[in-house]
């Protein structure tokens, strides 16, 4: 059997743990929050335990097998102490990664991803490179080691920003369908399970929120409690103008329906100066590519022709004179 060198060992290494990485990445984004969620839903609704069939116990075990394997490696970049009052810990709720796995696997991506890229690169440096420069491979090695630190936090911020996103945009249609729902004469919490169910097809990550939210109110908590917890689940503005409404409805005991009304206009009113704005800025965004790219080929084609012509006529000319 042939021996491996050494550039071939770190490559074969290097490919195994980026793998790893890939697969520990995959696991944080893909966990199917929202199934197992509305199973425990509808298990809590039919009387049985939330370990009903229907939840997916399968991926369940691996997910969790992932991350007992990876607590070696997520010890070196977890905070010891701290992380039930961190923002990292509310960021994870806004990104929808509520598993109690989710910060071993992340951090563990984090480490793996910092040791990695650095290693990819000190491989690829030796190969293709014969002298270099040891304080640029230093220089570019703790580069890639930041970058590959960093990543999971970028996918972070982006998973946060396109949650945010779709609650912003879908929110107004889910609290048309609860007005209607309490002005025909349901209670406020039949009207959330009905808006639920309805706008499950609409937005999934809606539906979700307002599943998790009724899981609390029949698992006891206080409906206060419920709301807010709703409103730290998912970062957004108008989640949080809705929670403080309907407290101070229920609290001073004002007409729901005609406080969801009223909300429900001025957030379509939000939306529709949001879409005025953005319409606004698309001037100045297009300002740059007229001006680099769009207006200097406008000119040569429209007066490249005139140059050239001006071009052979006086060109004789200026030959005789000089002549």
């Amino acid at each position: 059997m042939p021996q491996l060198n050494q550039g071939q060992m770190v490559l074969l290494v290097g490919v195994f743990v980026i793998s790893f990485s890939i697969a520990l990445v995959a696991a944080i984004w893909f966990w199917p929050q929202k199934t197992k969620t509305r199973a425990r839903v509808g298990a809590l609704g039919a009387g049985t335990s939330a370990g009903a069939p229907g939840e997916p116990t399968g991926t369940r075990e691996w997910i969790e097998r992932l991350a007992e394997w990876s607590q070696p490696i997520s010890k070196l970049s977890l905070p010891k102490e701290g992380w039930e009052s961190s923002v990292l810990r509310v960021q994870f709720m806004n990104a929808g990664w509520r598993d109690a796995s989710a910060p071993a696997l992340y951090f563990a991506a984090k480490t793996l991803l910092a040791l990695v890229l650095p290693l990819i690169g000190y491989y690829f440096a030796s190969t293709h490179y014969t002298t270099i420069n040891r304080t640029l491979l230093l220089s570019v090695l703790l580069l890639l080691g930041a970058i590959g630190y960093y990543l999971p936090n970028g996918i972070l911020t982006r998973r946060i920003a396109w949650r945010q996103r779709v609650i912003f945009e879908d929110f107004p249609d889910a609290l048309d369908l609860l007005t209607v729902c309490v002005e025909a004469g349901l209670s406020l919490d039949a009207a959330l399970a009905r808006v639920a169910k309805e706008i499950h097809v609409r937005s999934a990550v809606l539906a979700h929120e307002f599943d998790l939210m009724l899981l609390e109110l029949r698992s006891g908590y206080s409906k206060e409690r419920a709301l807010r917890n709703l409103s730290l689940r998912t970062g957004v503005e108008d989640i949080d103008t809705f929670v403080s409404m309907l407290i101070q409805a229920e609290r001073f005991g004002t007409s729901i329906g005609a406080s969801l009304r009223v909300l429900s206009e001025t957030l379509r009113m939000k939306r529709r100066l949001r879409a005025e704005e953005r319409a606004a800025k698309i001037a100045l965004k297009l300002l740059f590519p007229l001006i680099f790219f769009i207006f200097p080929t406008l000119l040569l084609v429209l007066l490249g022709p005139a140059f050239l012509q001006i071009y052979r006529v006086l060109l004789p000319s200026l030959s005789g004179s000089i002549h």
